[in-house]
């Protein structure tokens, strides 16, 4: 089985190339089950519940996100009733939403993605290592052995790779998402799990972070200017990494895929 994970898509630029490119990604390497990382696609700072359907209808089937998930006020009412839309699942247990989802495919396959947010230089929130363990074990007791995928939503790559040794042997596959930039260290850890500590965004790398040059540039020389971001509008790239999974439910084969834009390979 195939499965294509794809990095944050930021602002227009990022939407534009998933509606380009996806569908013929998913035709042409017979993905069987897309997720992408949608916390900055609305102008780049959250996800409305329009963004959420054009992502369905291209062939997206989970959409999971981050700090930025908030960010549109409407997505407080919409996200309790979009089961495919995930939030960190270590948030308090009041927040509206689910940070996992298991999802039943065609042939009766089932795959639980998970989406957790780490803490180093973020948001003050739960353990993500103590919430995952709980989660992994609530998904095995009601599905035994079965598909986990893991996106792991932040800024430090120490974290993110403590996160996942810790998860290595108990989940399928680990991506990181949130840096924006694509990450070079795909491979398969010693128990068997496959990582990588961050896919990339969708989105233009003519940027800083998908976000216009000169007004991050101005943010870092001209500390006493308020300057509003926005998303960069040049030609996006997409990133993110197909993964091909045996019946034992380990991965077998990885593909990182760099498609458009000034990434373009």
């Amino acid at each position: 089985m195939n499965i294509l994970i794809c990095g944050d898509v930021v602002g227009r630029s990022g939407r534009d190339v998933i509606e380009e490119l996806l569908p013929n990604i998913i035709i042409e390497n017979d993905i069987k089950f897309v997720v992408l990382n949608g916390e900055n696609s609305a102008n780049g700072f959250g996800i409305t519940k329009k963004i959420c359907e054009q992502f369905y209808e291209l062939g997206v089937d989970v959409i999971t996100s981050g700090n930025h998930i908030w960010d549109q006020n409407e997505i407080l009412n919409y996200i309790n009733n979009d089961k495919r839309l995930l939030r960190p699942c270590n948030y308090p247990v009041s927040t509206p939403g689910r940070g996992y989802g298991i999802y039943k495919l065609d042939d009766g396959q089932y795959i639980g993605v998970i989406n957790v947010m780490c803490r180093l230089f973020m948001e003050s929130i739960d353990d993500p290592f103590n919430i995952l363990i709980k989660i992994i074990e609530e998904i095995k007791i009601k599905y035994g052995n079965t598909i986990i995928i893991v996106d792991i939503h932040g800024e430090s790559t120490s974290e993110k790779m403590s996160l996942g040794h810790f998860l290595d042997g108990k989940v399928t596959a680990i991506f990181g998402t949130h840096t924006h930039i694509p990450t070079a260290d795909l491979q398969i850890l010693e128990k068997g799990t496959f990582y990588q500590t961050d896919l990339g965004m969708c989105g233009d790398y003519d940027s800083v972070i998908g976000m216009k040059k000169e007004a991050c540039i101005q943010r870092f020389t001209k500390k006493f200017i308020k300057t509003k971001l926005e998303p960069a509008s040049g030609e996006g790239t997409l990133c993110g990494t197909i993964i091909k999974i045996n019946e034992e439910f380990k991965v077998i084969k990885f593909q990182q895929i760099i498609k458009g834009g000034k990434l373009q390979r």
